[in-house]
């Protein structure tokens, strides 16, 4: 009788394969277990978000000016049929409205030494637990506060966020926040002189390209203020970023606070190439959440091994091939035969 696969074992698999991440993959060249065992073990798991806590909280080397970054991505399910958690939803890789599985992630990111984790995350599913990315957001920073204790000065997210509750509650927790805003979003740099203008509208003297302006968010309590940022990325796309860190007076500086975002897309590229994060075809939501939550402890496995080896993920995963290759041509298993 074979023993029973494990939630070890599972990830083992997507850490060793290079293309294919499915159960008939799996149970083809696995000794012990059939396609049929592995299904019925990933019914019955029930891997959680807690557990990414569990596997990093002591590989975390926190720093009081850490920043802590939110942000969702879309897994790609358009060519899936009647999979559970799947709905409409815009992606931001695909540029449009795809079928697919939200994934809203929480990143640490220690700006003295630019390293990161995974420390949380949340699948969206609106229809089994009524919750929006923005409550999924707001739960785990409450969480990250109040129970995971880890210090960090500032958030970091996207223009999908940049919500007066959700500022507001990052505030009444004492920190910082770094968020980009919509073209369209309406502000007020008059001081309630004139009426409230289209962000991209409004006029910017040398100085306040340099070190900001003060400006108010329509719909916001009426004394409250935030400092507002002009940022030219390239000729094509100006960001415009809001912070409530009134010792910011440098454009340059929020440029490069708001440039640690980018590890989270980091993230979620690799988790997509290497891990099989978005390759699950079962049809079951509780299938579909242990495979994601197995692929974001075999990425924070490889992210481990990359801080320690200096090594990036892409290495790690490609020398398996390489390791493969050298066997092959010391001992092959198939051999070509003389003419």
């Amino acid at each position: 009788m074979s023993t029973p696969i494990s939630r070890l074992d599972y990830c083992q698999y997507l850490l060793v394969s290079q293309i294919n991440y499915t159960l008939t993959h799996l149970g083809d060249h696995s000794e012990q277990w059939s396609h049929d065992q592995v299904n019925r073990y990933l019914k019955r798991e029930r891997i959680t978000p807690r557990l990414i806590w569990e596997n990093v909280h002591s590989q975390i080397e926190a720093d009081r000016y850490g920043y802590v970054l939110f942000d969702d991505t879309v897994l790609d399910k358009r060519h899936s049929f009647a999979i559970e958690l799947v709905r409409r939803q815009y992606s931001g890789n695909a540029k449009q409205v795809i079928k697919g599985i939200g994934v809203v992630g929480c990143v640490y990111v220690n700006p003295n030494t630019n390293q990161f984790w995974l420390i949380d995350y949340r699948l969206y599913d609106p229809d089994g637990d009524g919750k929006s990315k923005l409550d999924h957001l707001s739960e785990m920073l409450m969480n990250l506060v109040h129970h995971k204790q880890l210090p960090f000065h500032a958030v970091l997210m996207d223009s999908w966020y940049a919500a007066k509750a959700l500022l507001l509650l990052i505030e009444s927790l004492g920190k910082v926040y770094y968020c980009p805003v919509k073209s369209n979003r309406l502000v007020d740099d008059s001081g309630g002189e004139t009426a409230y203008r289209r962000v991209d509208g409004i006029v910017w003297s040398e100085v306040e390209k340099d070190n900001g302006k003060v400006v108010k968010l329509r719909g916001f309590p009426k004394q409250h203020r935030v400092k507002l940022f002009r940022v030219v990325a390239s000729t094509r796309r100006t960001d415009y970023i809001v912070t409530n860190d009134w010792t910011q007076e440098s454009t340059a500086a929020t440029q490069e606070a708001c440039s640690y975002r980018w590890r989270i897309e980091q993230l979620h590229r690799e988790g997509k190439q290497t891990t099989g994060l978005e390759k699950c075809q079962c049809r079951l939501a509780r299938i579909q959440r242990n495979h994601i939550g197995c692929a974001l402890l075999v990425w924070t496995r490889f992210n481990e091994l990359a801080l320690q080896t200096g090594q990036t993920v892409y290495q790690l995963k490609h020398g398996l091939l390489n390791d493969y290759m050298i066997q092959q041509l010391r001992s092959p298993a198939i051999k070509m035969a003389d003419a």
